[in-house]
């Protein structure tokens, strides 16, 4: 089966049963066509009732809300393979793995925890081959102690991570080792280790699951900004891999802020801990556009969203950091 006959099948990754979200229809797209520059990651600056609380030994130090892109792999797709099918998992060649990354601190006294974020991007290179992407990505994960963010990553991004890891000969024992018989990266309930905030926002399919877009819009999150999971194998296909991680970065940030909300619902953090870490990353995004285009894109379009929905919990409804740009 050809790369264009299946190209439209990666639309479906936005099925609430598959490995993404469905945005709007292909058209012009808002994000920059350019690979982004390298960004720079930045040291929290915690408030000073944060700065003396001790970190527990064994506990993650940083949230790692992760997703990938991929294109379907001619070599491994059977030739019989229905052209309107998602293909499997082990069958998706990975061409972008993006995270945003924030560091966690905890309060000794509440219990409670605070995130500011250290760094969105894109691992590896553009022009790195699957292999060398992969190799890179699980050598930065097992560096650190992350809890792991996702939008349906037990049934798409992680298999599809392990599966062709397994295929290239690649040992990830820092996924499969780390924490305890009942606890641990690969326990569907354990989201202290591992959240898919799809299966837990539909309370692991007591409800009806949600696009990352629709969850997205309750918050009034720019979401796709014009992109969407049907457009990857034809920018692929032209060459355009600095466009896709552009746009795998903006589905880690509403991601991420998806968190942060949902961090809020269920009393991880406070209210003011929840505006402190929004404000962070707002003016995280502010401080990158001009290298980044495709971040001050989605910053500018958060900010005129929030006159229908406030980005803040503790805040005046249209409190917005002075930032420039």
């Amino acid at each position: 089966m050809s790369l264009r006959s299946i190209a439209n099948v990666t639309a479906r990754r936005g099925t609430p049963t598959s490995g993404g979200t469905v945005g709007p229809a292909a058209g012009a797209t808002s994000l920059d066509g350019q690979a982004p520059a390298t960004p720079r990651r930045h040291r929290p600056a915690w408030p000073e009732a944060w700065a003396g609380a001790a970190e527990p030994v064994g506990l993650h130090q940083a949230l790692l809300v992760l997703d990938i892109e991929t294109v379907p792999d001619e070599e491994k797709v059977p030739a019989d393979w229905p052209s309107d099918r998602f293909p499997k998992a082990a069958w998706h060649k990975v061409i972008a793995v993006s995270f945003v990354e924030a560091a966690i601190a905890r309060d000794a006294a509440t219990g409670t925890e605070a995130y500011q974020i250290r760094s969105c991007r894109s691992g590896g290179e553009p022009g790195w081959d699957e292999e060398r992407l992969l190799r890179a990505f699980w050598k930065f994960f097992a560096a650190g102690r992350y809890r792991v963010v996702t939008w349906n990553g037990r049934s798409f991004d992680l298999p599809t991570l392990l599966l062709r890891s397994l295929m290239h000969g690649i040992a990830v024992p820092s996924w499969y080792r780390r924490g305890t018989k009942w606890d641990g990266y690969g326990h569907r309930y354990a989201v202290d280790w591992h959240a898919d905030l799809m299966e837990v926002m539909a309370e692991f399919g007591a409800c009806a699951r949600l696009t990352l877009e629709e969850a997205a819009g309750l918050l009034a999150l720019p979401g796709k900004l014009g992109e969407h999971g049907s457009q990857v194998a034809a920018m692929v296909a032209r060459g355009e891999i600095g466009r896709v991680r552009a746009y795998c970065e903006t589905d880690c940030l509403n991601l991420f802020v998806l968190y942060l909300r949902w961090a809020h619902l269920t009393g991880r953090i406070s209210p003011e801990a929840h505006d402190a870490a929004v404000d962070g990353l707002i003016r995280y995004l502010g401080a990158e556009r001009l290298a980044r285009p495709h971040l001050g894109v989605f910053v500018d379009a958060w900010r005129r969203a929030t006159e229908s929905r406030p980005a803040f919990v503790s805040r005046p409804p249209r409190a917005w950091p002075d930032v420039a740009g």
